[in-house]
């Protein structure tokens, strides 16, 4: 574990390097290049913005009425860890450098499924934002999730195997040539194809964010590791393609001396590398908390033997 640990981080430190040398490499020539900047879409800032003020309202609320606040302290924590890897995936750089560039584009797409969706489903925001709308809001509210045809319709989305095959679908789709060059051309589609990777993966992690999954840790460890068979697969067909997926970056690729099958083949490593490492190191990290668990069963079943073994011989 500790070396799928070292080498994930290797490979991020790399990416990072690489991505804060990106002006470098571009063609100063051609004047086409996406810039360096922060690029700040409205609608999107505007989405952040807004969630952080009911995110803060919310908790603000929840903390004056808490008799232990210091609880809340990590799922605060989690919140805003996930909600700056947004703006950092959505906001900096990585957006308009990612039109450009397939393995800039492929990285924000990891931030947003392997880092934003986790942190932000730890960070349990959907209580906060309760709590900051009105009292006559929040108790219609609660009466929606209250009712039974809400939590079953909810039930069926949130099981394991609709979370697993909706996310699965949701990035094998996507993948897809054709639309994926719809999403470099039109910046509505691109803005439908974050909101569904961003969405499907929060459905992917919430059922592994309990104490205990609730469908098990075998069954858990079993969902973690289909997945990285999965977007490994799809990493390595992108690494091994004979051609580019993608036309449009035969034309960007170039402006940051890179051939567009150069460019999808750094892509594909990412998903394959730092993304499948990161879920086997989930994967693992659920397999020792299964044997820990399977031991304190063991020490509680041999307790209980022992004193109905000594209860019969006291008799």
């Amino acid at each position: 574990m500790i070396d799928l640990k070292r080498r994930g981080k290797f490979v991020w430190l790399i990416l990072a390097l690489a991505l804060s040398a990106a002006p470098l490499w571009a063609d100063s020539g051609t004047g086409t290049t996406a810039t360096a900047n922060w690029s700040w879409p409205p609608v999107i800032l505007t989405a952040l913005a807004l969630t952080a003020i009911l995110y803060t309202i919310g908790t603000a609320r929840m903390l004056r009425r808490s008799t232990k606040p210091r609880l809340h302290a990590p799922a605060i924590a989690f919140f805003v860890a996930g909600w700056l890897s947004l703006l950092i995936a959505l906001d900096s750089p990585l957006h308009e450098i990612g039109e450009q560039l397939f393995w800039v584009h492929m990285t924000q797409h990891e931030i947003l499924m392997l880092i934003s969706a986790p942190l932000l489903v730890l960070g349990r925001p959907l209580i906060p934002f309760l709590w900051a709308l009105p009292q006559r809001w929040r108790e219609q509210v609660a009466n929606i999730g209250r009712a039974r045809s809400f939590r079953t319709i909810w039930d069926g989305f949130s099981s394991p195997v609709s979370a697993w095959l909706i996310s699965a679908l949701g990035l094998w789709v996507w993948h897809l040539p054709w639309l994926f060059d719809k999403t470099l051309q039109n910046d509505w589609i691109h803005a439908v194809q974050h909101t569904t990777f961003l969405l499907t993966a929060l459905l992917f992690w919430w059922p592994l964010t309990n104490p205990a999954p609730r469908f098990g840790y075998g069954a858990a460890i079993v969902y973690v590791f289909t997945t990285a068979l999965h977007t490994s697969i799809l990493g390595a067909l992108l690494t091994f393609a004979p051609h580019p997926w993608y036309s449009p970056y035969v034309a960007t690729a170039p402006l940051w001396h890179l051939t567009a099958l150069e460019d999808q083949q750094l892509g594909g490593l990412i998903m394959w590398i730092p993304a499948g490492t990161l879920l086997i190191a989930v994967g693992l990290w659920l397999l020792v908390k299964w044997l820990n668990q399977s031991q304190i069963r063991w020490q509680y079943t041999r307790m209980a033997e022992l004193a109905r073994l000594s209860q019969g011989g006291s008799r």
